[in-house]
């Protein structure tokens, strides 16, 4: 056999023997991840429905939803309260604030899951009886909207901003509301509306 033969065949047998190294190699590795796979927990299917209850303005509400629902869908689609307006639903504009406990919140990036166990205020829970919140009472008052579809979401972030204790000069009610977009750019009777309610809210 000539040398050149003899180098083709050596390579060949190379090639060969490292093929089946690896070959071999990878046996105990994929027996490995299928055992690990049958004992693994199944994941549950997001798209199955779940039970949650959400305590919405003093009131339980026992519902089946998708594991991914937001409590801005929560509200609109399953509770028929459409008070809270869905906006940008990236969290952007502030349409859809509601309180959970004390804490203004964007609902359209808050899953209902998130929010089980605790109280849930959309501008729907303001009034009591027929008498209108403070705030909302002031922004009649001021004529602090137009459109009005970004008016709940101001109103209830209005209501935490006082609460938070950052309603006590203009500056502080421009930057602690700056969340809240107004595309009719309402914004001077808006915080017109937040100084005239403060002080009866810090006293109720």
């Amino acid at each position: 056999m000539s040398d050149k033969s003899s180098s083709r065949a050596s390579a060949f047998d190379r090639r060969a023997f490292m093929a089946g190294v690896a070959g071999s190699a990878l046996v105990p590795m994929t027996a490995r991840a299928a055992t690990q796979d049958a004992n693994a927990p199944v994941a549950q299917d997001p798209a199955l429905p779940v039970e949650v209850t959400l305590h919405v303005n003093g009131k339980d509400k026992r519902l089946s939803i998708d594991a991914r629902t937001t409590v801005l869908d929560a509200l609109r689609e399953q509770l028929k309260l459409t008070g809270s307006k869905k906006g940008c639903d990236h969290g952007q504009c502030g349409a859809c604030t509601v309180l959970i406990g004390d804490r203004r919140v964007v609902s359209c990036l808050t899953l209902a899951l998130a929010a089980e166990g605790q109280e849930i205020t959309t501008i729907e829970g303001l009034a009591t009886d027929d008498r209108l919140h403070p705030m909302q009472q002031a922004f009649i008052d001021n004529d602090a909207f137009q459109c009005g579809y970004c008016t709940p979401g101001q109103i209830m972030s209005a209501v935490a901003c006082v609460k938070e204790g950052h309603a006590s000069n203009e500056a502080d009610i421009r930057e602690y509301m700056s969340g809240n977009i107004c595309r009719c750019a309402a914004y001077p009777n808006i915080v017109a509306a937040v100084k005239q309610a403060a002080p009866e809210i810090m006293k109720g």
